[in-house]
């Protein structure tokens, strides 16, 4: 057996950033700290940090008045922060700056007037905080071609479009496509909304499917990103399954199987990727060969806060 390792892989710069933000609040304030909603969408990052004090909470009502409280990298809804004010609280953003980005181009548009168009998926975090931007009713959320062929507004010259940061780059194309054919003046965001990220695993997933029997995506159920992973390589005509490590392989996952195409997803520590590479090791006697499709070396800076002299 041969293993394709896709590069890059895993953790991307705004989950790498919320993560240390996590790890400088321990250190400067001590367990316990409060996190709204999971740091990032990975079941072992989570439990990590929970296991050293850490207290993840989807209410701030949840939170002691005074308390540290961190925002995820998703990003939160205006309402949140100004309950985490109303309690006292020492709020510290974790935001990734792509995401931030999408709040202000969603805040730009709707003050020159704009009527929103969010693509992306219902109830997702990052789209409840993008919505939660602006007054309710100010944003349609667009999850489907279908969607934007329906949807309705008040003045159709006057529409801008934003997306979520981690969908299939194909499938939202599509939807612009539509909306732009139904809206010739439809405006939008100066630069792309998909993050890089997003964008270069993505790209590293089709270039190896080319090669690949089977693609294996080590992420959670629970990620946006992940989950197009599998849908990228499901749609270059590749049998690909989302896993979180090698418990969740059976048995028959290999029949027939040459050659195994592994990545992971933006919230995915490299740890459970090479746990992974290590059974079919053991199991297969499976050799390595890592791909290196895009070079990546985006870094984001920590909030001016958590630089101070003394981190």
């Amino acid at each position: 057996m041969r293993i394709l390792l896709a590069e890059p892989r895993g953790f991307c710069a705004g989950v790498e950033r919320a993560i240390e933000i996590v790890e400088t609040a321990l250190g400067r304030h001590g367990a316990p700290i409060y996190v709204h909603h999971d740091i990032v969408h990975n079941r072992q990052v989570v439990q990590s940090f929970r296991e050293r004090g850490v207290v993840f909470v989807e209410e701030i009502r949840n939170v002691p008045p005074g308390a540290v409280l961190i925002f995820s990298a998703h990003g939160v809804a205006q309402a949140v922060r100004t309950e985490a004010d109303g309690r006292r609280l020492l709020a510290i953003d974790a935001t990734c700056p792509l995401v931030t980005k999408v709040h202000r181009e969603a805040t730009r548009f709707h003050a020159q007037g704009y009527e929103i168009l969010l693509i992306g998926h219902r109830g997702h975090p990052e789209v409840v905080g993008t919505m939660g931007q602006l007054p309710a009713g100010a944003v349609h959320l667009i999850e489907t071609e279908e969607d934007a062929r329906a949807v309705r507004v008040r003045a159709p010259g006057r529409v801008a479009y934003l997306t979520q940061t981690t969908l299939n780059i194909d499938d939202v194309a599509g939807i612009i496509a539509v909306l732009r054919g139904r809206f010739p003046d439809l405006a939008g965001p100066t630069r792309d909304d998909i993050c890089y990220a997003t964008n270069n695993r993505q790209a590293a997933v089709k270039e190896l499917s080319r090669e690949a029997d089977l693609v294996l995506v080590l992420g959670s159920p629970s990620s946006s990103n992940s989950n197009r992973l599998r849908e990228v390589a499901q749609e270059c005509g590749r049998r690909a399954m989302l896993i979180e490590g090698p418990e969740d392989l059976a048995p028959d996952a290999f029949d027939g199987v040459q050659t195994v195409a592994i990545t992971a997803g933006a919230s995915t520590p490299e740890v459970l990727v090479q746990r992974v590479v290590d059974h079919l090791r053991r199991r297969f006697g499976a050799t390595v060969e890592t791909r290196k499709v895009v070079d990546e070396k985006m870094h984001f800076p920590l909030p001016p806060e958590m630089q101070a002299t003394g981190r």
